[in-house]
């Protein structure tokens, strides 16, 4: 059976010249960093060049890089920093559509630690209004966190927009670059942003390691204290293979950048404007926003997600649902429902995120069968029908 993976929003297949980088860093050059003797100080050496490269893609300086386990870690290390290092401010002000890492993180500290948090409204594209974040802004204010790219949709904001607004304010602004990494330029230098974080294997990295990009001058206090790793801001010995397998992705990435924003453009719009053609009553969210180049999320109305991706499963297509009905829980999910769109299409949606390593054949093979597919779910859904009597 054929497979097709869309699902790199969620995760990316480690990219062979990283396996290959990462092996020695198993065997051989085993040493601890921080050890004085000739095996921790070859391994230093080769993982400060690691981070030379991340700094280097960034536009940044090598000490602006903490490297951390992923891109949740790096949120919640953002977040207290900013929150710890001033400690006579207790405002946050961020958005609806955010990822849990940082949204679970600021529910929990508004219930558990006496913070107050203002959650940004999108617009049916997933737009910002910047007017609101301007009013938004207090004195009491000790940081703006606002992603630069939506995982679900793909709606990119403009962050340096966002950043030269919070700054004249002075206050301290973080991004959850996760998704844009490697898919759009990301030039630090040219933005006010204080605080940026990322996750490996978003951009074909192993699991288990992250940056947080940290501006000379921004205020900060560590999350996670003990010994003097990485330059006392995160103690803790570092994971030297998963280093050097990010510092070789981040060359890949930047070498492919590129390539992502054509031929894998070219590729998403490709699956687009086939469905939109092929299947009636779709509808692509944040279509008129800037999006990022690999990231297609399409409601289908009148059926159900999690169906369409059950059954493009068994074809061997892997993608993913816009919506949360899982266990329980009939809520589609936080980012749809806060764009407005309507249930009988929120809970239709699904999500395909290509990588460099897609193709025009996979592209076919999905426009070949998700049409029957869905199809096939109307003409056993009660709500089809109505929904159609109803339109007329």
């Amino acid at each position: 059976m054929r497979t097709v993976y869309l699902d790199n929003n969620a995760t990316t297949m480690v990219a062979p010249e990283v396996v290959e980088a990462m092996m020695p860093y198993f065997g051989q050059l085993y040493g601890n960093p921080s050890s004085a003797h000739l095996f921790g100080g070859q391994v230093h050496r080769l993982m400060e060049a690691a981070r030379e490269k991340v700094a280097a893609f960034f536009g940044a300086q090598p000490n602006d890089i903490l490297f951390t386990s992923c891109g949740t870690e790096s949120d919640n290390t953002a977040v207290r920093a900013a929150l710890q290092s001033q400690p006579e401010k207790r405002h946050i002000v961020t958005t609806r559509v955010e990822h849990p890492a940082i949204l679970s993180l600021c529910q929990h500290l508004e219930k558990k630690e006496g913070c107050s948090v203002t959650y940004l409204a999108v617009d049916s594209q997933g737009r910002l209004d910047l007017d609101q974040l301007k009013e938004s802004l207090t004195d009491q204010t000790a940081i703006v966190s606002i992603m630069w790219a939506n995982n679900e949709t793909g709606v990119v904001f403009p962050i340096q927009e966002i950043a030269e607004l919070v700054k004249s304010r002075g206050i301290t602004f973080h991004t959850d670059g996760v998704q844009a990494v490697g898919k759009i330029p990301m030039d630090l230098s040219r933005t006010g942003v204080d605080m940026v974080s990322l996750s490996g294997h978003k951009l074909h990295a192993p699991k288990g390691i992250g940056v947080l990009y940290i501006r000379k001058g921004t205020k900060f206090a560590p999350f996670i204290r003990g010994g003097h790793q990485e330059r006392g801001r995160r103690a803790g010995t570092e994971n030297v293979p998963y280093i050097i397998g990010l510092g070789k992705a981040i060359e890949l990435a930047e070498a492919k950048l590129e390539e992502e924003n054509t031929r894998v453009k070219a590729l998403r719009d490709r699956l687009e404007k086939g469905l939109l053609a092929s299947i009636p009553r779709s509808y692509v969210n944040g279509v008129e926003a800037e999006r990022l180049p690999n990231t297609l999320s399409i409601s289908f109305e009148y059926i159900e997600g999690e169906a369409i991706l059950l059954k493009m499963s068994a074809l061997g297509i892997a993608a993913s649902s816009g919506s949360a009905c899982t266990s329980g829980s009939l809520e589609p999910s936080h980012v749809l429902r806060s764009m407005g769109v309507p249930f009988t299409c929120a809970h239709g949606t699904v999500r395909f995120s290509l990588s460099v390593y897609n193709t025009q054949e996979d592209v076919d093979y999905v426009l070949e069968h998700l049409p029957m597919i869905v199809a096939s779910l109307r003409e056993i859904s009660p709500y089809w029908e109505e929904g159609m009597a109803a339109a007329g």
